[in-house]
């Protein structure tokens, strides 16, 4: 028990101290990639939106440049809350390495749930802004639990999983009144039950293909708005399972920091239904 409290308060002290030396760094160290570019810290760790991970990779960092991303997260849903730090490095644009630890607090059940969340991805080829095909990516994300009992109780066949993606980006300018739209698809496979906060596979089904798609309008060239929409596996036949989507706003306010907030509409979730709520999100970058 204490070794899995001090590694927590470990990687809890060390996003605390990424994002106070970032909120202070200078506007040298930013990467040279455009503004916004690397979209926002996903609540798996790996950059995208909120929900979803996207084909950019994090912060502006382009070819023979590293970065460091560190970000934090809250959501309040009607019988729930969870709470995500993570951080990220982007090699030279072609590498993301991430790792995010949620806890997901049962506020009327009682207890809570937690999970460790490594994350991998390369950027296959194109460009979001330039490519005419946008920017492709391909990622895995190893996802363990920290206590299995709750998942395994409610028929989770396993307490880890891996899942797989392959995702598509695409800056298109002056698309919608004089605005610039990105987009994104993300195609999954996995059998994580509500994100794998309830374990991975079940009695109704397994590992699977899985869509999500993300649209989102810059209104300013540093404040974007839009929407997510995320496809959900549905394996356990006492806990069904919907699928997530989300209207947000992102403003970067500088290479460095970027704050998001969002409605979030996440369905049932163990048994209670219709849970909505708020999001917010705090990343910051060198």
């Amino acid at each position: 028990m204490f070794q899995h409290l001090s590694s927590k308060r470990c990687l809890a002290f060390t996003v605390c101290l990424a994002l106070s030396t970032l909120l202070t760094a200078a506007p040298s160290v930013a990467g040279s990639r455009i503004l916004g570019t690397g979209a926002v810290s996903a609540i798996e760790g790996a950059a995208g939106g909120g929900l979803s991970p996207w084909a950019v990779l994090t912060s502006t960092a382009s070819e023979g440049e590293l970065s460091v991303t560190a970000s934090a997260t809250r959501a309040w849903l009607d019988d729930y809350r969870l709470s995500v730090i993570g951080t990220s490095v982007n090699i030279h644009d072609r590498m993301e390495f991430s790792i995010a630890r949620q806890t997901f607090e049962l506020t009327t059940l009682g207890g809570e749930l937690e999970q460790d969340i490594y994350g991998a991805k390369a950027r296959l080829f194109g460009d979001v802004l330039y490519h005419p095909l946008g920017i492709w990516s391909a990622g895995i994300l190893h996802k363990r639990l920290v206590d299995g009992t709750v998942p395994t109780a409610l028929g989770a066949d396993d307490t880890s999983g891996t899942d797989a993606y392959i995702s598509a980006s695409k800056l298109l300018f002056n698309a919608f009144f004089g605005r610039n739209v990105l987009v994104n698809s993300t195609l999954r496979n996995t059998s994580a039950n509500q994100g794998g906060l309830l374990g991975f596979g079940g009695d109704q089904g397994g590992r699977g293909w899985e869509a999500e798609g993300s649209v989102g309008v810059f209104i300013t060239p540093n404040w974007i708005v839009g929407t997510e929409y995320r496809q959900k596996p549905d394996n356990l036949s006492v806990a069904q399972e919907d699928d997530w989507q989300s209207l947000y706003s992102a403003y970067f306010f500088n290479k460095h920091v970027s704050l998001t907030g969002a409605w979030l509409e996440l369905g049932d979730i163990a048994g209670l239904p219709s849970q909505r709520g708020g999001y917010v999100s705090l990343q910051a970058a060198f």
